[in-house]
């Protein structure tokens, strides 16, 4: 426990479950009371929200399955990603390098990508609401060349029916994305660029392994407030190795001074299989404490919240109108998701799908007409739930009202009279606080904001499937009564 801590009036750690029912009691889902919840509300510090409880679809029906996806129109709010699977390098702390860099490698697989959304065009699940956004994401979408840029937008904006307003999101880095590039982009339709930047700092960034200096990095972003043709937005993490309090401070003050219009200030996380986990492991590196990590998350608020910035979820910020950030909204939120490109992964009427992530296995899907995707999970019984309450909780504010309907319509269950014991305990906790009839998270609360999240739904998911399983008297009475 950190020295600051206090004693817990309630136990924050998982306790024996029930060796009867396997219920888990109402206290594993509590937060630590004391002194500073900011560092120690709950013990771990997961940045991700975990996957969602479905039941995998056998493999060989997949094909069946895709097809079936395909065939219906869809009946809600949509998005669509694309995913472009290369990189120049691979950066010490991610968890998606798949496929380095190649420049012959480029334009084929931009062609099938696009054969990809041709294939679409006569099937129903183009049907229904029009895509509020569309995000190239990956890998590297600005290490293509600027023409492939520009046609593969295009081609996606001619083949798939998108809103007027759609947000239209080129993701990338600094170190290849050129002033023709840039021209491509916004000539072609994309109106909002993210680019992860990570850190200013020269050091921090040489050990992350990004090729950029903070000059070039400082100047590219000038340039692209400049041009004036959509948001630009990067992304700054925390709790990285050898970064101090002044390092941070110092890369909050360089953002606020570019003009950007949004920022998401993310926390690290130590993903298997990634160069820096390797590194923490042998002792080379050692990342920041996860005690520690609220402090950051909390200068970073307070920073941008001196200089006029709106916070419009738990991670990002905003200044002025222009940045909507709908995608990463709306794709956490169990909105439909349209999925394009080898390792490519979307949902549709909530369920889940993967594409082939083998280039050389995706080409030949894309040429044959084959199935392309891999796995298939079908929806959770709770998903509709899950994401009601998510909507909120990603915005900073729990508005019951949906989480509610969804809970009597499902179940007859009073979702407030569920819930309110774990509530209550998180508003002693400095979690939350009651305001009319939301429940807003604090500042800490914003920081433990998928902790929380995961925590809510487990409960729930508990106490309704325990409620809707046949008691043990009820089963012994259909025994004797079927005998």
């Amino acid at each position: 426990m950190p020295e600051h801590a206090t004693e817990l009036h309630t136990p924050a750690w998982p306790t024996a479950r029930s060796a009867r029912t396997g219920r888990r009691p109402i206290e594993d889902f509590f937060a630590r009371v004391g002194s500073d919840p900011l560092a120690a509300a709950f013990p771990d510090a997961r940045r991700a929200h975990p996957p969602m409880r479905a039941r995998a679809v056998p493999e060989p029906d997949v094909p069946l399955h895709w097809e079936r996806l395909l065939a219906q129109p869809r009946r809600q709010r949509g998005t669509a990603y694309v995913h472009v699977p290369f990189c120049e390098n691979h950066c010490l702390f991610c968890g998606f390098y798949r496929h380095p860099w190649r420049e012959d490698a480029g334009a084929p697989y931009v062609d099938q990508v696009i054969a990809q959304v041709a294939s679409l065009r006569q099937r129903a699940v183009l049907e229904g609401p029009p895509l509020r956004a569309l995000y190239l994401g990956g890998g590297t979408p600005t290490a293509l060349s600027a023409r492939d840029i520009a046609r593969l937008v295009e081609a996606l904006r001619e083949g798939l029916p998108l809103a007027p307003d759609c947000e239209i999101t080129l993701e990338g880095r600094i170190w290849s994305f050129t002033a023709d590039k840039v021209r491509a982009a916004f000539g072609a339709g994309v109106n909002r660029i993210s680019l992860g930047v990570q850190t200013f700092d020269e050091r921090l960034r040489r050990a992350l392994g990004r090729k950029a200096s903070r000059a070039e990095v400082i100047h590219c972003l000038e340039q692209l407030v400049a041009t004036d043709a959509g948001a630009i937005v990067i992304d700054l993490l925390y709790g990285l190795p050898n970064q101090t309090p002044e390092l941070w401070a110092a890369d909050l003050a360089t953002v606020t001074a570019l003009g950007l219009d949004g920022l998401d200030l993310y926390g690290l996380n130590l993903i298997p299989g990634t160069p820096l986990l390797s590194a923490v492991a042998s002792g080379k590196l050692v990342p920041i404490g996860h005690a520690e990590l609220g402090r950051f998350y909390a200068a970073g608020a307070e920073a941008l919240d001196r200089a006029g910035w709106l916070p419009i979820s738990t991670t990002h910020w905003r200044r002025g109108v222009r940045e909507r950030s709908i995608y990463n909204y709306e794709a956490k939120t169990g909105a439909d998701l349209l999925a394009f490109g080898a390792g490519a992964g979307g949902s549709l009427g909530g369920t889940g799908f993967l594409l082939v992530s083998d280039l050389a296995d995706y080409a030949r899907c894309i040429d044959t007409s084959s199935c392309p995707a891999v796995a298939i999970t079908e929806a959770a019984p709770n998903a509709a739930l899950h994401d009601a309450i998510r909507q909120g909780m990603e915005r900073g504010r729990l508005a019951p009202d949906a989480p509610a309907r969804l809970c009597r319509e499902r179940t007859g269950t009073d979702f407030l009279a569920l819930v309110e014991p774990l509530l209550a305990q998180w508003q002693e906790a400095g979690l939350l606080t009651r305001h009319h009839d939301f429940y807003d998270l604090t500042l800490a609360g914003r920081f433990w904001q998928v902790q929380m999240t995961s925590r809510l739904t487990d409960w729930i998911d508990q106490e309704l499937s325990l409620r809707s399983a046949p008691r043990e008297g009820d089963r012994d009475d259909r025994t004797r009564h079927d005998a």
